[in-house]
């Protein structure tokens, strides 16, 4: 066996499970005999994509029709999504009714609605084709109380699809080296176990059913970069925690179809944004600087990202971290 051939199969030979055999190298390259590999996975949607146009191109009475939307519905799913009482939550709950959920179920502290809330689920009612908002009452930081939840929501609806744990909370400005225990515990009790607790609620149900099923964890580009000139120990701690949480968990549900990802927003204007801005005008123009798009975001444009991470359309990602901050990290 010639030097070259032994290498290659001593560093991958799991890799040459399609095929029949394996020559030397021929003029520096290797030739290989392959089966056709079989199917792993069909889409929901098939045929589709190229498919579709090669079974159209032997079938004359097809009618080729567009599928991409139908990728991104999600017709008759169940999700749960915390921190939805208002802000990005509500932004994130709603896109997900428009896409067609059956039922989105909002997670928050405070016992009644908000009025933002109520006329969101109005809104929602009006726009016909059955989806609702239903409002939790509940505590992201105790455990069994999520779990629980979310356990009665399965036994409701007979399904879980779609969680995004959206939940989460930021602190004054505060000296690292000065930085108090409880203040430091509170902000991750939030923003770090409240998102695994939720991730958790939703993912029992999910397997519970054996639909798979896609959870999307709120983090932030605070979890991969520091902001310039803010003191934001904990937010930024809690927020990186988050990312390899994530990860961590895309490898272990990755088999049973529980797609697990991040998504990390730059400067948006929210109510929690809006605290520094309002008190502090000239950290518009500060932040929006910092951006290649020279602005800050507005919630409605994280929508599709939302979409397309809950829906079939992104069926294959699991793990990532997607950034949307106007080109932040691009500099």
């Amino acid at each position: 066996m010639l030097p070259s051939t032994r290498l290659l199969l001593s560093r991958a030979p799991h890799r040459l499970a399609s095929c029949t055999y394996l020559r030397p190298f021929s003029s520096g390259r290797p030739l290989l005999n392959q089966n056709k590999p079989s199917a792993q996975s069909v889409s929901p949607h098939a045929p589709i994509g190229v498919s579709a146009a090669l079974h159209a191109a032997s079938n004359p009475t097809l009618t080729p029709r567009p599928k991409v939307f139908d990728e991104f519905k999600l017709t008759d799913r169940v999700a749960i999504v915390s921190g939805a009482n208002r802000g990005l939550g509500l932004e994130m709950a709603l896109v997900l009714c428009e896409a067609g959920a059956r039922a989105v179920y909002c997670f928050d502290l405070p016992k009644e609605p908000s009025d933002e809330w109520r006329k969101t689920s109005e809104y929602v009612r009006r726009m016909g084709g059955g989806a609702r908002l239903e409002y939790v009452a509940a505590d992201v930081r105790d455990q069994k109380g999520m779990w629980d939840r979310a356990r009665e929501i399965g036994d409701k609806e007979g399904r879980m699809d779609v969680c995004v744990a959206a939940a989460g909370i930021l602190k004054a400005h505060t000296d690292c080296l000065e930085y108090p225990a409880e203040q430091f515990k509170e902000v991750l009790d939030v923003n770090t176990n409240g998102v695994l607790y939720t991730a958790q609620a939703a993912g029992q149900q999910m397997r519970r059913f054996g639909n798979g099923g896609s959870i999307v964890l709120i983090a932030s580009m605070s979890g991969s970069i520091t902001n310039k000139d803010h003191a934001w120990v904990s937010y930024n701690t809690s927020k990186s925690a988050v990312l390899q949480m994530a990860r961590s968990m895309a490898c272990e549900l990755g088999r049973e179809n529980i797609r697990v990802n991040t998504l990390s927003p730059g400067h948006i204007y929210t109510q929690m944004t809006a605290a520094y801005l309002d008190k502090q005008p000239h950290l518009l123009e500060k932040w929006s600087s910092l951006n290649t798009m020279g602005r800050i975001g507005r919630p409605d444009e994280l929508r599709g990202v939302i979409a397309w991470l809950a829906s079939d359309a992104s069926s294959f990602c699991t793990g990532s971290d997607i950034l949307v901050s106007g080109g932040h990290h691009s500099w």
